[in-house]
C-alpha cells in the first residue's frame, strides 16, 4: 500500500509539473528575449534622440561617450550630408547572434544598436534552470509529503492488523488505540467493542462451566448418597433395592460423564500450549503500556535473561502480562519492572513497582473473585490466574509491599526428559497443574 501510495502520488506530481512548468517555461523564454528586443528598440530611439541633439547644437558625436552609455553594445550611426558621416561604436556581434534594432529621422540620421543575442539565450537558461529547480523541490515536498501520508495510513493499518491477530489468538484485551484518523479510529473503535464482548463471552464461559460443575456434582453426590441408604436400609422389599442399585448406576454414570467432559475441556485448553519465545510477547506488552505509563509519568522496563522458551499459548500469556501492568498503572506507583528469570523447574516472569502495595488484609485474598482495593471489578488477577493455570503454569503474589507478582511457566524441556518433554507423537507435552 504504502509503494502505491508513494508511486500514484509522484505520478500526479510529475503530470502536476509538466502542466506548469513546460508553459511556463516557453512563456519565460519568449518574454526575456521580446523584452531584449523591446530594450535594443528603446536604445535606438534613445540614440536617435541624442544624435539629433548633437547636430541641433552643431557637436560632433563623442564615440566614447557613446561607448559609455551604451555598453555591450554594438552601435553604428549614419548622417546624411556632403559629405555623409558615419560613426561606428562598440565590435560587431557574429552574424548568426546578432540581435539588431534601428531607427531613422527625417533629417536624414540613421542609427542600428546591436547585441550578442548569447547573452540573451544565457540569461533564458539560468530562468529555465530555476524553473527546472523549483519543479525538483515540488516533487521532492510531494514525494515527502507522500511518505508521511503513506507511514500515517499503513502503521495503523498494521497495528489494526496485529490487533485482529492477537484477538483470533484468544487475547481479548481492547487496545484502545487511537490514530487521528477517522475511519481507522472507527475499525479501532469495533475491535475493542468485539473484543470487549469476547472477553465477556469467555468470562461468562468459564463461570457458566465452573459453576455448573459445582452445582450439578453436589446434588449428584447427595442423590448418590441417599440412595445408598435407601439400599441399606430396604432389606426386604427387593424391587426398592433393585431400583435403587439401578439408580445409583445412573447416578455415578451421569457423574463419570461429567468428569469426562471436564477432562476433556482441560485436555483441549492445555493442548494449545506450544513452545513459544517470551521475549516477542513481553516487548510488545512493553511497547504497548510504555505511552500510558509515559503520561503518568512513571517508567516501564524489561530487564532479566533473554532468549527464554516456555510452554504457553500466546494470547494467553500476552493478557496475563497486560493485566498485571494495568493492574500496577491503577493502583501502583513508581518504575515498574518486568523481570525474566529461569530456574531448574518453571520460566518466571516478575511484574514489580514501588507502590504502596497491598494492605495485608487483602493480600491472601488478592486472587479471590470480586475482590478488588481500589474500586475495580476484581476480575482481572481471577482471569489472569485462570488463564496462566490453563496453560500449565500458575500466577502468584510474591511480595504484598511493594507489589511484586510471578508468573511460572513450564519451561522447554530437552528430549527424553520427563516433563515438558516430546511425547509419543513428537510435540512437546504441556503438564497441568503448576510449574
Amino acid at each position: 500500500m504504502r509503494r502505491r501510495l508513494l508511486s500514484s502520488t509522484l505520478v500526479v506530481a510529475v503530470i502536476a509539473v509538466l502542466l506548469l512548468g513546460v508553459p511556463l517555461g516557453v512563456v519565460v523564454s519568449r518574454l526575456i528575449v521580446d523584452e531584449a528586443g523591446q530594450e535594443l528598440q528603446s536604445d535606438a530611439r534613445r540614440l536617435l534622440g541624442e544624435v539629433e541633439y548633437a547636430r541641433i547644437q552643431d557637436e560632433p558625436i563623442d564615440a566614447e561617450q557613446l561607448a559609455r552609455n551604451y555598453p555591450d553594445r554594438y552601435i553604428q550611426v549614419y548622417e546624411g550630408g556632403n559629405p555623409p558621416r558615419a560613426t561606428i561604436v562598440g565590435t560587431e556581434p557574429p552574424t548568426g547572434r546578432k540581435m539588431t534594432a534601428d531607427a531613422n529621422s527625417e533629417s536624414g540620421v540613421w542609427v542600428q544598436v546591436s547585441r550578442d543575442r548569447g547573452e540573451v539565450e544565457s540569461d533564458v537558461r539560468a530562468r529555465l534552470l530555476l524553473i527546472v529547480a523549483l519543479a525538483a523541490a515540488a516533487l521532492a515536498v510531494a514525494v515527502g509529503l507522500a511518505i508521511v501520508q503513506s507511514r500515517r495510513l499503513t502503521l495503523p493499518l498494521r497495528d489494526l492488523a496485529m490487533i485482529a491477530e492477537r484477538l483470533g489468538s484468544g487475547d481479548a484485551r481492547p487496545s484502545k488505540h487511537r490514530y487521528g484518523i477517522q475511519e481507522l479510529d472507527r475499525v479501532a473503535e469495533v475491535l475493542d467493542r468485539s473484543a470487549t464482548r469476547i472477553s465477556d463471552l469467555l468470562s461468562r464461559e468459564r463461570e457458566f462451566a465452573t459453576e455448573a460443575s459445582h452445582q450439578l456434582r453436589t446434588p449428584l453426590t447427595g442423590l448418590t448418597m441417599r440412595l445408598e441408604e435407601i439400599v441399606g436400609a430396604a432389606d426386604e422389599p427387593e424391587v426398592v433395592r433393585e431400583e435403587g442399585e439401578a439408580a445409583i448406576v445412573q447416578a455415578e454414570r451421569l457423574t463419570s460423564v461429567i468428569d469426562e467432559l471436564l477432562s476433556a475441556a482441560r485436555r483441549q485448553r492445555h493442548s494449545q500450549a506450544a513452545p513459544i519465545a517470551i521475549d516477542p510477547i513481553l516487548v510488545q506488552q512493553v511497547t504497548e503500556w510504555e505511552p500510558a505509563f509515559r503520561r503518568s509519568g512513571r517508567k516501564l522496563m524489561l530487564d532479566g535473561d533473554r532468549g527464554l522458551r516456555a510452554m504457553a499459548t500466546p494470547g494467553a500469556l500476552g493478557q496475563v502480562v497486560a493485566s498485571l501492568l494495568e493492574n500496577s498503572l491503577e493502583h501502583g506507583g513508581g518504575p515498574v519492572i518486568v523481570t525474566t528469570s529461569s530456574t531448574e523447574k518453571s520460566i518466571v516472569i516478575e511484574v514489580g513497582d514501588q507502590g504502596p502495595g497491598i494492605a495485608d488484609d487483602l493480600a491472601p485474598r488478592v486472587f479471590e473473585r470480586n475482590v478488588s482495593g481500589g474500586g475495580g471489578t476484581g476480575l482481572g488477577l481471577t482471569l489472569a490466574r485462570a488463564l496462566a493455570a490453563a496453560d500449565g503454569g500458575r500466577l502468584e503474589l510474591l511480595r504484598p509491599r511493594p507489589a511484586v507478582f510471578g508468573v511460572f511457566l513450564l519451561p522447554v524441556r530437552r528430549d527424553g526428559e520427563e516433563n515438558g518433554g516430546l511425547n509419543g507423537d513428537g510435540r512437546n507435552r504441556a503438564v497441568s497443574g503448576p510449574a
